[in-house]
């Protein structure tokens, strides 16, 4: 399988104001975890690899609160660890607030998603599609992963624009050693990935929740 040259968005090159507020409020617990492994910035960093995808499932009383009740769409074919996106954390930020001149998205109540605590400033983006398109690469059956603008803006301009479609800001990043000792002292529970949850699964665990929101 090919992969794709990734382009991270700049998050701060979106936001208006009041997204902008939240994002800074959100930092400080964010980075409180060690960064872990980054996405590769080119297509040459890492040689293919076979695509895999699992769901990570966090025991119910893992103390991190940017883990905690956290389902990870978890990949093995990005970087040299295994990296992926928390599926289940909206924030309160619309997507309509990143894309102010997008008037079709004013009315829609999807929110941005919180992928995890590394590179919170770039946004990432899982969508349905019948084939790869450029400058996107395979998640799982049927969803694909990107960082690229334009791709984003073609989706956004479909007549609903956020059927099959999450945004995320930041994503989750581990060793191979670091997860498999997660895994090995209970932390997660492994299973299959599927699609259908990526976009359909429960959503009651928000970031920030109520143990971590800054007071205001």
């Amino acid at each position: 399988m090919t992969r794709m040259p990734v382009f991270p968005m700049r998050f701060a090159f979106w936001l208006r104001r009041r997204a902008a507020g939240v994002l800074r409020a959100l930092l400080p617990c964010a980075l409180l975890l060690p960064l872990g492994a980054s996405w590769p910035t080119t297509a040459a960093d890492t040689k293919p690899k076979p695509m895999t995808a699992i769901f990570l499932v966090a025991r119910s009383e893992l103390p991190d609160p940017n883990f905690a009740d956290s389902v990870v769409l978890v990949m093995n074919n990005l970087g040299p660890g295994p990296v992926g996106l928390i599926i289940n954390r909206p924030t309160k930020i619309p997507v309509s607030e990143l894309f102010p001149d997008l008037k079709q998205l004013a009315p829609l109540r999807d929110k941005i998603y919180f992928g995890g605590p590394v590179e919170i400033r770039t946004v990432w983006f899982l969508f349905r599609a019948l084939k790869q398109p450029e400058h996107a690469l395979q998640a799982c059956d049927g969803v694909y992963l990107s960082a690229d603008k334009e791709l984003l803006l073609r989706l956004l301009h479909r007549d609903k624009p956020m059927e099959g479609l999450r945004i995320f800001i930041g994503h989750s990043g581990w060793t191979p050693e670091q997860l498999q000792n997660e895994v090995s002292r209970g932390d997660w529970t492994l299973k299959h990935a599927e699609s259908d949850a990526v976009f359909h699964g429960q959503t009651e665990h928000p970031w920030p929740s109520p143990e971590t929101e800054p007071s205001t």
